[in-house]
């Protein structure tokens, strides 16, 4: 199937080599002469579209259409349709293959309540990865559940009690305290430890039932993102290397990156409009 504008460029190509008249070139080619006619508009400002979709699309590998349009929309200002956007994506041919999945059906859980302002509750939960040596190494993720801010990445080989207590107490000092935080049942944070840190500073540690990842949805689906934008994209030397590029990760994502739960601005966005 050819497309209009590659049969108008074979119309105006005939014409042009005097071997036909205009009206015979569009009866040949099957187009109106008002097509024939058309005049593009605007080429300079595609030009601007289709740069910043490659910049976008190298910068983030893992991000589609939706995500970079409402980067454009959202974050960076710019007033574009999303239809116009989205022909030049397609013509630059960046689209992400997925493959499909199979899907089981469940029972729908019922809906995670939302805070109404941020250190009501947050969510910590932990990750698993390797070094490029092969040495496993964890993440300890926490979030704030009213605007899905990313507030902690801490990395190393070994992540005990003490360690996400000391953690926890350097992100308390300049994010504040919260009311309650969400987790399951790791033994890092059912141990006696964790209970008395809580209880020190008058916290309410919410665990989730055992088996039950759905009712932590907001962190697991949180490290959804970090392994798919961030963790599987590269291969790490050290645990310095790690730490490093997750303090710049979250970055992006807080700012940079649209939430669709969010309703396509960030989280930075979020937590300015309701200050």
């Amino acid at each position: 199937m050819v497309r209009p504008s590659q049969r108008r460029a074979m119309a105006h190509h005939a014409v042009n080599a005097q071997r036909t008249t205009i009206r015979h070139a569009c009866a040949t080619f099957a187009l109106s002469e008002t097509c024939y006619r058309y005049q593009r508009k605007h080429a300079d400002e595609n030009a601007v579209i289709a740069d910043w979709l490659v910049r976008l699309t190298t910068a983030y590998r893992t991000w589609g259409f939706g995500l970079c349009f409402l980067h454009l929309r959202n974050v960076r200002g710019f007033t574009w349709n999303h239809k116009r956007v989205y022909r030049i994506y397609r013509s630059l041919e960046l689209n992400l293959r997925i493959s499909p999945r199979k899907r089981l059906m469940r029972a729908t859980p019922a809906p995670l309540a939302v805070p109404d302002a941020i250190n009501q509750t947050w969510s910590m939960d932990f990750m698993h990865d390797q070094l490029r040596d092969g040495r496993t190494f964890r993440l300890f993720n926490v979030i704030d559940d009213f605007n899905r801010e990313g507030l902690l990445i801490e990395a190393d080989l070994s992540l005990p009690a003490e360690r996400v207590v000391r953690a926890l107490n350097q992100l308390i000092t300049w994010r504040g305290q919260p009311q309650r935080i969400r987790c399951d049942n790791g033994p890092e944070y059912i141990g006696h430890v964790m209970h008395a840190w809580a209880k020190q500073r008058h916290i309410q540690l919410d665990f989730i039932q055992p088996g039950k990842p759905q009712q932590n949805a907001y962190v697991e689906r949180y490290n959804r993102t970090v392994r798919h934008d961030w963790l599987s994209q590269w291969l790490f030397d050290s645990i310095a290397d790690v730490q490093e590029s997750a303090t710049r990760w979250l970055w992006t994502y807080n700012n940079d990156r649209p939430n669709m739960a969010l309703g396509g601005i960030t989280p930075s966005m979020k937590l300015t409009r309701v200050a």
